[in-house]
């Protein structure tokens, strides 16, 4: 099994570098391929401008092999060639957007089927805001107002992304929605990275867990369960 990597968000603005480097290093070295999904910027047309820039930003980390894969519909997302540069990542890195497009494409898709299998042979899943929230069992969609089934690669949990500007505003709503669910928000410029059961919080902000009534906050360096 590999890694997972979840980002609160402003994840090319050159403070995500720690959580990021530790991302290339699991996925084997700078020589690993690292496969961008830019799909949730697809809505406004803003994929390949957000594609770009993650492109830009890996490269400035030292990385030497990365792409902006064209996954922007479910057509794109069931295409072979797309799947085939799923299936050879070691690293793929889901960008912020428009959350409900992001789950709704992947749902069921070949895409994410060949995004699980490099998963199960050690590649590391990684996503910022939209990106993020879509990996876990049920994420929240806020043109809607609802709750919806995510991904599930992060059982029993949703994300708060830019918890220390306007995520941390849902958290009284979410826990409303979802009792017994533990509730994820994560900092901009932050991420938490799986190792085992364990997590382990990179970056410049916190963690925050919401676990009922419950509230605990991880810095840079802390280690963390899910479930205790």
């Amino acid at each position: 099994m590999g890694y997972l990597l979840l980002e609160g968000g402003a994840e090319f603005g050159g403070a995500m570098r720690e959580p990021d480097l530790r991302a290339i290093e699991l996925a084997g070295g700078f020589r690993a391929p690292i496969r961008i999904i830019p799909t949730a910027a697809a809505p406004d047309n803003n994929h390949l401008r957000a594609g770009r820039n993650g492109v830009r930003w890996f490269q400035s980390l030292g990385a030497r092999d990365v792409e902006s894969i064209h996954l922007i519909d479910k057509e794109s997302a069931n295409d072979s060639e797309t799947v085939g540069k799923l299936r050879s990542a070691k690293l793929i890195y889901m960008l912020g957007g428009f959350t409900h497009y992001l789950g709704q494409t992947l749902l069921g898709s070949k895409a994410w089927e060949a995004t699980l299998e490099s998963y199960q042979k050690g590649a590391v899943i990684a996503g910022s805001s939209a990106g993020a929230m879509v990996l876990c069992e049920h994420y929240y969609d806020p043109s809607e107002g609802k709750i919806v089934q995510g991904l599930n690669l992060v059982p029993n949990a949703c994300v708060l992304p830019h918890h220390n500007s306007f995520g941390k505003k849902w958290a009284g709503k979410l826990k409303a929605l979802l009792p017994g669910v533990t509730l994820l928000g994560i900092d901009e410029c932050t991420g938490m990275l799986s190792s085992g059961a364990a997590w382990e919080v990179h970056g410049g902000g916190a963690v925050t867990l919401y676990r009922g009534d419950e509230i605990e906050r991880f810095e840079s360096g802390q280690i963390f369960l899910l479930n205790k």
